[in-house]
Order: C-alpha cells, then structure tokens, then sequence
C-alpha cells in the first residue's frame, strides 16, 4: 500500500476495539447506497487491505447483529448481512449530518428539551448526543431550533428560547466542548491533507487503495462530526476548523469516489449477485447548499 495511506493505515491499527466501528462506516459510506445488504467475503475482502484477521471481523460482525443493527442471511454456506430497520434510521440520519451542507436558515432560537428521572435516559442521552444536542445540565438538553428530535426522546418536555448572540454563546460554551471539537477537526486534516496532495498531482491509485483510503476518511471524519452539533455560523469562532475540514474531506472524498466504486463493482455481492450501482445521491455528497 503506497504513501501516505500506510501511514493512515498504521495510525488505525495503534486503535483499540476499531472493527465494528469501521464496519458500521463501512455500511453507512458505500454498502446503503448499494441497497443495503452485503456479503460476508466482501467485507473479508476489504478487511484483508488492513491487516485485520477475518476471525476479528466475524467475531465483530456476530457482535453487531446480537445489538440489533444487522440481520444474517445464510444462502448455503455463504452468509449475508443486511441493516435491520432501526439501524437504517440510524444511518439515514447520520448520513444527513456527515455529507450535507449544514443548515444555513437559523431562526436565532434554541429548543430546549426536559427529561425527567422516569425516562430510560441513557437511551435517551445516546440518541440526543447523535442527534446533535449538547447538555448544560443533567437532564437538559439544547440544540439550535429545527434540529429533529429522535424518537428516544420524544416525550420530553419541549420548550423553545430565543437567545442574543452573546447569550446564545454562553448557552454553547455550557453545553458543547468546542474546544476539543476544533482539536479533533484539526488533528483530522493534519492526517489527511498528504492524501489531498496526492490526489491533486493526480499520483497513480489502485481500485483497492482508493476503497481503503475512501473509508478510512469517512470513518475518521465521522467520529468527528457527528459530535458536532453543527451549530449556526453566528454562534461560532471565527475560523471554525469545521468548515475547512468539511471542505478538505469533500475535496478528497470526491477524489477517490470514482475507482473506490470500480472497487466495489468488482468485489461487491449480495445474495442476488454483484451489488446493484449506487443511487446518484452517492455523487452529490459533499455539495453546497
């Protein structure tokens, strides 16, 4: 595998307890698109690029299907795996949240959300935190106006708050910690920009490597952003680090998108045959609002 992809590569595997992660990336970035269900051998396939043993990825696999977020099909000895219902929520949600533009139409107020001791909160805490809402206090949650709620948190008590600049500030400053998001973001580009510059002198790629590169990207950007509350640019520092991320992993993303897919269109099967070719929403990631 060529540089600077071995670094990245190399960087992962210093991860604890990654491979469920990235098979979850590895669903939601290119196997959705796809219709959802996938081969075994496919992911075993990809998983080989990173030095990680198959009997990790089946172990991880089992691991995930016993949470509730795959179904297995056994076709003789084959096995296939498809999302189940609630984690194809799940991804369509963050699937919004990591390849649209963020919203642009704040109305400069915040919803507020009560949850009381009753509720099964830890759910409750998991779901708003992907959602995008922060926490000030046990219990209350904020997010900018607009933000969907999730269905784990739908009963709450819901109030909503107008907030000046400087207040709605201080309402962040309690709820996220934008400090450390912008640590992340700028630790994210100064692990990928080498590959940019790559792809910009329009160095040789391989299928593989551009699939590998492709995920890689996608697994370590959305450990980010989904984090990220995405709030609005007046609430923001200046030079917010997200935006030039977003633009950076667009930019690379876009790149490797072409032989990525010529990848899957070799490798990829379902139970029906090759994998079918991905809806043109795959080719929009990334655009402007």
């Amino acid at each position: 595998m060529a540089h600077p992809l071995t670094r990245i590569v190399d960087q992962l595997k210093r991860e604890p307890s990654r491979t469920g992660s990235i098979i979850i990336t590895v669903f939601g970035d290119a196997i959705v698109p796809r219709g959802g269900s996938v081969w075994l051998g496919t992911l075993l396939e990809f998983f080989k690029a990173l030095d990680i043993d198959g009997s990790v990825v089946r172990t991880a696999m089992s691991r995930l299907a016993a949470d509730g977020w795959f179904e297995r099909e056994k076709v003789g000895r084959n096995s296939f795996y498809r999302l189940v219902n609630k984690g194809r929520q799940t991804f369509d949600t963050a699937t919004r949240h990591i390849y649209d533009p963020p919203p642009s139409d704040w109305t400069g107020r915040f919803e507020l959300l009560l949850i009381g001791n009753g509720w099964d909160r830890e759910g409750a805490r998991e779901a708003l935190g992907h959602a995008g809402f922060g926490s000030p206090l046990p219990g209350v949650w904020v997010a900018p106006s607009g933000v969907p709620v999730p269905d784990e948190a739908a009963g709450a008590i819901r109030l909503e708050v107008s907030a000046e600049d400087d207040s709605g500030r201080r309402l962040l400053s309690e709820s996220w910690p934008l400090e450390r998001m912008a640590d992340a973001y700028l630790k994210f580009m100064t692990t990928f920009e080498p590959l940019r510059g790559w792809i910009g002198r329009r160095e040789a790629l391989a299928d593989a490597d551009a699939f590998v590169a492709r995920i890689l990207l996608i697994h370590h950007y959305r450990r980010v952003v989904l984090r990220d509350p995405l709030l609005p640019m007046a609430l923001l520092p200046g030079e917010w680090p997200g935006w030039a991320a977003r633009k950076l992993c667009g930019e690379i993303y876009r790149g490797l998108l072409p032989a990525s897919e010529q990848w899957l269109d070799r490798h990829g099967t379902n139970e029906a045959g090759p994998l079918p070719k991905a809806a043109a929403a795959l080719w929009q990631r990334f655009g402007e609002a």
